[in-house]
């Protein structure tokens, strides 16, 4: 049996009408108050309106049980203890009774925490049961529970200024139901999922963050308290919100290909989305079954991309061979997978068509799951699966208070003092470079690490940080904290580093993320007879187990094979052992390849002048590839230079010249081609395209028409250049960002106003506001704004006729936020509390627009919000109380591609 599953197989249909037998069917007066009715004065079991007794009462606890028996399909509780189990179930719904909140109040609670608070107040109900009865009993109180809030919401007397929620929390609340229902698995499943359930925590429960195991702080952190939410934006076909948390985009779509620069949290998303499946508080994918697939795994050794039944054994699940015959297909047969395929980017380029195949042939057959894949941007190309139902989202930049939350989180984790962390977060600030450097996790974690290891003290550039994290993990950490004993093998840092980059280049020459456990073995016995120092002090695996255990950079994600920390030390480390084997004629025939770029970048910034401009002027001059190509090899030169502290003048106005040729961008393609080259491009931007002049008008009407034509390709030209450019830089969410755009924002197009108006929330509200935000024409603009800290901005601009609320807000917040008497366009795509009241505060709202993943909104409280003329809805959404608004309202279906 299996308790913790019992209350989520009783279907609506048999637990419904029992719920309602607890219930009057209808209370004089209710109706017609102004607030919600008390919960005690709705039940059927006592007061002066009672019409259940106690027998009856028992009968329906009864039946409960019964049926929560019945559909677990497996042994059932002794007689005896059955009968307690019922008694004890009457006993906590009888708690109902005393319930001092009203029924809006329990909604607002949930069934979960309703239930625990029916047996926290019935404590006595379960004495004396087995351990087996208990979660019985908690199980169908659960369920009870479940139906009870179901059964307020559908309440008629459920007053007026609740009824938006009440239409939100029926539609919630029936979901919850029918996904719980349809994600319990069958009786033979049961035991083994249980047990992958708790696979899954072990497995991926916990995260590495860097730097942690050099300090005082443990080498792993639990993934709940590690896990930091970062936002994610979504693509231009509005599917997806424009911006959201990350973690929730498979709430938003069943299908996502989610982009994410290195070390960005791709696989840390992977991660959590993993472990959400078994928390009860994450009802959008509790009860899935997860399927972590990193493809680098997957196709190690050049195996082929695995068949559904092999998924666990392929990526070295040790219960994989207990799975029960056809356990995987009753699960993507009935839409409870979620597939979590990570890293197309970590397969070689010329198998990424093999892997999307595969991947099309596994949705053809189970196209109900859900699906995540997550690729670098440059991977793969932009709606390279739209084709099969996926929407694309990149991971943005962390934020100002994303680097401080996770700056604060590291130190304490660490137990280091707090002066260090504001010390930190002053050096983030002041100093550009390290900015731009602190934009994901990975980098993150790395410069705390050596920001504590250092007393304070910080290196500058990217290249720089990497040496001295090497530094650290090589050498001084084992030497500083007394690792070595007599006997031990000591290795210094130089012979560390050339053994490891050995390594890590036979893996990025042979398009290899994972590396057989026996290749590096291999490798190293073929090294050490050039280093007889290290030789001499043990074998090939031996020196292997050591560079594993003591450098921090390697480890095995199974007992075949290795891999490095992050991908980017592998880049890193192969780009430096590249250059000390002069292979620049290889590193420019690879550099067109996505794989290679980091590997490039770093390349140049081992080089030494002459390495450089040979490097440099082979990526630029080369005629072998695609124009697509070209281009992405020009960019890639640019963003190069960052890393050439030392370059002939010549060269380097060469490589401006030839991504210049690039700039303005006019495509999205190519503008997200300059974003993938990052914070180098924004130096290269232009200024926003002049009109052009006006022109006499020539005699001949055809000539009129004809010129006309060419005046409005011109402008159409222009105006696709600025929305490009404009694309580009506020993807490029740095302080820099803001004086390019800046530039823009007197320009006319709307498409671009509203580009710069939707960027807010990734630069300083203060900054950004005064410097952008300030100056763009209101005509036809929706100013979003995403916390208080906007809206107060806004207002202090003497605030604006039409603002969109993309962030958590409660009315009250709104209200006294905005500039009431200004505001007469509103644009709602998140909730504000369950009523609409506070819009009668605004006296000149004209048009209100409601943004709603609900089938169904009852639009008949507007009727009181008398300035209102228009209310905008989704396609889709069924309306109900149109007749009751106003003769001068009206309902209007918003086009799907709306902004």
């Amino acid at each position: 049996m299996e308790p913790a599953v019992i209350g989520a197989r009783l279907a609506s249909s048999v637990v419904s009408p029992l719920i309602r037998k607890l219930f009057l069917n209808g209370v004089p007066g209710a109706g017609l108050v102004d607030r919600p009715v008390r919960v005690s004065r709705l039940v059927s079991f006592r007061g002066e309106q009672r019409t259940l007794s106690d027998k009856e009462m028992h009968k329906i606890a009864e039946e409960l049980v019964t049926r929560a028996v019945q559909a677990t399909g497996a042994e059932q509780l002794p007689s005896y203890e059955v009968r307690a189990v019922t008694n004890a179930v009457a006993s906590s719904l009888r708690v109902l009774g005393t319930l001092d909140m009203d029924d809006v109040q329990a909604v607002h609670l949930g069934h979960m925490e309703l239930a625990r608070q029916l047996r926290s107040m019935s404590p006595t109900a379960v004495l004396g049961l087995s351990a087996d009865a208990v979660e019985l009993h908690a199980s169908v109180l659960n369920t009870a529970c479940l139906h009870i809030l179901n059964f307020f919401t559908q309440r008629s007397a459920f007053v007026p200024r609740t009824l938006v929620e009440q239409s939100r929390s029926l539609e919630e609340l029936t979901r919850k139901i029918d996904s719980l229902i349809t994600r319990v698995p069958s009786p033979a499943d049961s035991l083994f999922e249980k047990r992958y359930s708790r696979y899954i925590t072990d497995k991926h429960g916990k995260l590495s963050i860097f730097g942690l195991d050099l300090s005082q702080g443990p080498e792993n952190w639990l993934l709940d308290v590690a896990y930091l939410s970062l936002d994610a934006v979504g693509d231009t076909t509005g599917v997806l919100p424009t911006r959201l948390s990350a973690d929730q985009v498979l709430a938003a779509h069943n299908r996502v290909l989610l982009r994410g620069v290195a070390g960005s949290g791709k696989t840390t998303l992977v991660q959590w989305l993993a472990i959400s499946t078994t928390r009860p508080n994450q009802l959008d994918l509790f009860g899935l079954v997860p399927f972590v697939l990193p493809l680098r795994t997957l196709t190690r050794g050049g195996a082929k991309l695995p068949a559904p039944d092999e998924f666990l054994s392929a990526v070295d699940c040790p219960i994989a061979a207990l799975q029960p015959a056809g356990w995987f297909d009753h699960v993507l047969r009935t839409g409870r997978g979620l597939i979590l395929i990570d890293g197309i980017d970590e397969i070689p380029e010329d198998d990424r068509n093999d892997a999307r195949r595969w991947l099309q042939e596994l949705i053809s057959t189970y196209p109900e799951n859900r699906w995540l894949v997550t690729s670098r941007p440059s991977a793969v190309r932009e709606h390279w699966l739209n084709g099969d139902g996926f929407v694309e989202a990149d991971l943005a930049p962390m934020s100002r208070d994303n680097i401080a939350d996770f700056v604060i989180r590291w130190h304490q984790a660490t137990g280091i003092s707090d002066q260090y962390a504001h010390e930190l977060l002053r050096a983030v600030r002041v100093k550009q470079d390290l900015g731009r450097l602190a934009t994901n996790p990975l980098m993150c974690g790395l410069i705390c690490a050596l920001h504590q290891d250092r007393r304070g003290y910080l290196p500058e550039g990217r290249k720089e940080i990497y040496d001295a994290a090497l530094s650290m993990l090589l050498f001084r950490r084992d030497r500083e904290r007394g690792v070595y004993k007599p006997g031990s093998i000591r290795i210094g840092e130089a012979h560390h580093i050339q053994l490891i980059q050995k390594l890590a280049y036979w893996m990025i020459r042979n398009g290899r993320s994972e590396m057989d456990r026996a290749d590096a073995v291999n490798l190293l016995a073929q090294a050490l007879p050039t280093m007889p120092k290290v030789a001499e002090q043990g074998t090939a695996e031996e020196i292997y187990r050591h560079l594993l255990i003591r450098t921090g950079l390697l480890r095995e994600p199974s007992v075949q094979s290795m891999d490095f920390i992050h991908r980017t030390f592998q880049d890193y480390l192969g780009a430096k052992a590249a250059v000390e084997g002069l292979d620049f004629d290889f590193l420019i025939a690879n550099a067109h390849l996505d794989q290679w770029e980091d590997v490039i970048r770093m390349a140049v910034a081992h080089s030494r002048l002459t390495e450089r401009t040979r490097l440099l002027t082979g990526i630029i001059r080369r005629d072998n590839v695609t124009p697509h190509g070209m281009n992405r090899l020009h960019l890639l030169a640019a963003a190069c230079l960052e890393h050439a502290t030392e370059l002939d003048p010549e060269v380097r106005a060469e490589v401006q010249q030839r991504a210049g040729a690039l700039i303005p961008p006019r495509t999205a393609d190519q503008a997200r081609a300059l974003i993938e080259v990052g914070p180098v491009v924004l130096d290269l931007l232009p200024y926003p395209p002049e009109a052009p002049p006006a022109e006499k008008c020539p005699a001949d009407e055809w000539d009129v028409g004809e010129r006309s034509d060419e005046k409005k390709a011109a402008e159409q030209r222009a105006a696709d250049e600025a929305y490009f450019t404009v694309l580009a830089a506020t993807r490029i969410a740095t302080d820099a960002a803001i004086d390019v755009l800046a530039r823009y924002r007197s320009y006319h197009d709307l498409r671009v106003r509203n580009e710069l108006a939707r960027a807010w929330s990734r630069f300083d509200t203060s900054i950004y506001g005064q410097e952008v935000i300030a100056h763009l024409d209101t005509k036809d603009l929706y100013f979003p704004v995403s916390n208080p800290a906007e809206l107060q901005a806004i207002s202090s601009f003497g605030g604006r006729p039409q603002i969109k609320i993309v962030g958590d807000f409660n009315a009250v917040d709104l209200l006294n936020g905005c500039r009431r008497t200004q505001l007469t366009h509103l644009w709602l795509s998140s909730e504000i509390g369950g009523s609409w009241w506070w819009l009668q505060e605004l006296p000149y709202l004209y048009s209100l627009t409601i943004e709603t993943s609900l089938p169904h909104l009852d639009v008949s409280p507007l009727a009181l919000v008398l300035p209102l003329r228009e209310i905008r809805l989704p396609r889709g959404v069924a309306v109900s109380g149109m007749h009751t608004l106003l003769p001068h309202m009206e309902v209007v279906r918003m086009r799907q591609e709306a902004e």
